[in-house]
């Protein structure tokens, strides 16, 4: 197996190269377990953000969740939204915003509970992820914030894969990963 070393935050971090087609590969990056580093990032992005006039931060499940919990908890925050990938029993009234027919097989739907869809309505939220491979997921969760009336000021994600963000409007991210070819 191949690895890619990526120095983050002050810290590394030996990523295992993994196969998403024939002749491309990317670096498998996951914050889940991984306190050290969750602790860092989370301390960097308040400071980033602690001047930011915004309700909520709202993200994708799941690997991004030990992230938006220290974000939240770091800035004061009493709630913080997640977006799953399929209803839940525990949901009243869910918002579903289902992947358009173009988008990649991998894509799934993205669902909010009805109670905090009405939470949101009206409020700034600050869309956070932890890495942008294709953006499909952020500009799902961009159209899923536009439906339920919430604005979105900003959209940060820890690392950012490829160059296809250009029109996704504040957008930040903390680091890139190349997207490696095989020759």
């Amino acid at each position: 197996m191949r690895y890619y070393t990526l120095e983050l935050c002050g810290l590394k971090r030996k990523l295992p190269l993994t196969s998403i087609s024939k002749n491309t590969k990317l670096a498998s990056f996951s914050i889940l377990g991984d306190v050290e580093l969750v602790n860092k990032l989370a301390d960097i992005l308040a400071e980033m953000l602690k001047k930011e006039r915004f309700d909520y931060l709202v993200g994708p499940e799941v690997k991004v969740v030990p992230l938006i919990h220290g974000v939240a908890l770091r800035l004061g925050h009493k709630r913080f939204v997640v977006c799953r990938k399929s209803v839940k029993p525990y949901m009243v009234s869910p918002i579903i915003l289902r992947p358009l027919p173009h988008f990649p097989r991998h894509v799934r739907q993205l669902v909010i509970d009805g109670v905090d869809a009405k939470m949101l309505k009206g409020k700034k939220v600050i869309i956070m992820d932890d890495v942008a491979s294709t953006g499909v997921t952020i500009r799902m969760m961009r159209r899923l914030m536009e439906k339920v009336g919430a604005e979105v000021v900003k959209t940060v994600v820890v690392i950012k894969q490829g160059e296809q963000f250009d029109d996704i409007k504040d957008f930040v991210y903390l680091s890139e990963l190349p997207v490696f070819k095989d020759k």
